[in-house]
């Protein structure tokens, strides 16, 4: 088969001999090392295969038995080429064809994930992405073993993951620890156990409750604490018979305390603002945008069209549509568009139910933060203010709000404890 290939690729002849001597031919072939192949006999004459090269030394051959030779078929690419000499357009395309093959074949086409049950799909490829893997990048790009660490690292609950290359795509095995107790390894533990950690008080608070799990109790409802004061140890002292410190058991300090803070607010409103009129909401028959296009792969963009440079009173806009085969298959292929937008900035000044209304709903989403980190309000003083210039929503807000931030323990020396 691999003959066959290279002997179209340097091209053959297929060939009629007839005369009364066509064995004398075949000899005399022989003799002067002219392959032949493929030879089939009739009535009269022979067929037989015959290269481009020992078809020129056929003339004394022929001369010498008398016999006639006629080319029936010209077979491989020396005539393929000869026959379409004039089409210049199709080779370079066929060129540009199989360039384009070979450079995407060097790509990422896809990310496939399998064993993954607590994380879904589209958060594994988020942090992906934010490791610069993603589709469109080179396969040389890709350490398989640097992944997998990532993803280890990452989540705790994955304790096994196989990263490969296959062809365009790149799969990703991954195993979580399913166990329901979420049980921590004997490594994990130890870890623990060599670290002790602190629950500190993240701001200025009075504590109104706790619940602990974990270490030991430093503070009581209704202390006021500093921010950095330790409310639960993780040092849990060890005595001996004469009630005297001999060391620390470790432990990572866990429990709930909620406390009492005050928390300042405040939001400033510039009066003026400047408003922006673009050319086009006028007078869309006379728009001038500049529009140039791109192609982008991966992090390479080829672009289709000069833009000029954006000068001031001038927006630019960029969308991108990603190409897709079919509602699955996702190439990593952008077709993107930047558009320039002239406009022109007008001084206005809010009004005054205006700003009032800007204040307050910002206020409000500031309070729908909170409320989704725990805190609760028990009282409110917060209002609004407007001047000349600026307007504001300033006050403090009483609240009640979950306390404590992990921190290492200091460990004190044995010879230091007190006796």
């Amino acid at each position: 088969m691999a003959a066959n290939f290279f002997r179209t690729v340097q091209g053959y002849l297929r060939i009629r001999v007839t005369g009364y001597a066509v064995e004398r031919f075949l000899n005399a072939c022989g003799y002067r090392d002219i392959l032949l192949w493929g030879i089939t006999p009739l009535e009269d004459a022979c067929e037989m295969n015959i290269r481009i090269a020992d078809f020129r030394k056929l003339k004394p051959v022929i001369k010498k038995t008398g016999t006639r030779v006629v080319i029936l078929n010209r077979i491989g690419l020396p005539f393929f080429f000869y026959r379409y000499r004039h089409r210049k357009s199709f080779f370079f395309g066929a060129a540009a064809c199989a360039v384009l093959i070979f450079l995407l074949s060097g790509l990422i086409w896809d990310i496939e994930i399998r064993g993954n049950i607590t994380y879904t799909d589209e958060t594994i490829l988020e942090f992906l992405a934010s490791k610069d893997i993603q589709n469109g990048m080179l396969k040389t790009q890709i350490d398989c073993e640097r992944i997998a660490k990532d993803i280890r690292k990452e989540y705790a609950d994955v304790i096994w993951v196989s990263a490969s290359v296959q062809g365009a795509k790149l799969k990703i095995q991954v195993k979580e620890n399913t166990d329901a107790s979420g049980m921590e390894t004997d490594l994990e533990v130890k870890k623990e156990e060599k670290v002790p950690m602190d629950l500190v008080a993240d701001r200025d608070c009075v504590i109104t409750e706790i619940v602990p799990r974990t270490g030991m109790i430093q503070v009581r409802p209704g202390d006021t604490v500093k921010e950095g004061e330790v409310l639960i140890s993780g040092l849990i002292p060890v005595q001996d018979d004469a009630k005297e410190i001999i060391g620390y058991q470790y432990q990572k300090a866990d429990a709930d305390i909620r406390g009492k803070a005050i928390l300042p607010y405040e939001d400033v409103l510039e009066n003026t603002y400047s408003r922006k009129e673009y050319f086009y909401e006028e007078r869309p028959h006379q728009m001038r945008r500049r529009q140039a296009y791109y192609l982008r792969v991966g992090r390479f963009q080829l672009a289709l069209g000069n833009l000029q440079k954006k000068e001031e009173n001038q927006e630019l806009h960029t969308s991108e549509y990603q190409i897709c085969l079919g509602k699955r298959l996702k190439l990593p292929i952008y077709l993107g568009t930047r558009t320039v937008i002239p406009y022109t900035a007008h001084p206005e000044t809010y009004e005054k139910k205006e700003i009032q209304e800007r204040l307050s709903a910002d206020f409000k989403r500031y309070l729908r933060e909170l409320e989704k980190k725990g805190v609760e309000i028990i009282e409110n003083n917060v209002k609004i203010y407007t001047g000349s210039k600026t307007s504001a929503a300033r006050g403090e807000l009483t609240v009640l709000l979950p306390v404590g931030t992990l921190k290492a323990s200091q460990i004190p020396e044995i010879s230091e404890l007190p006796k």
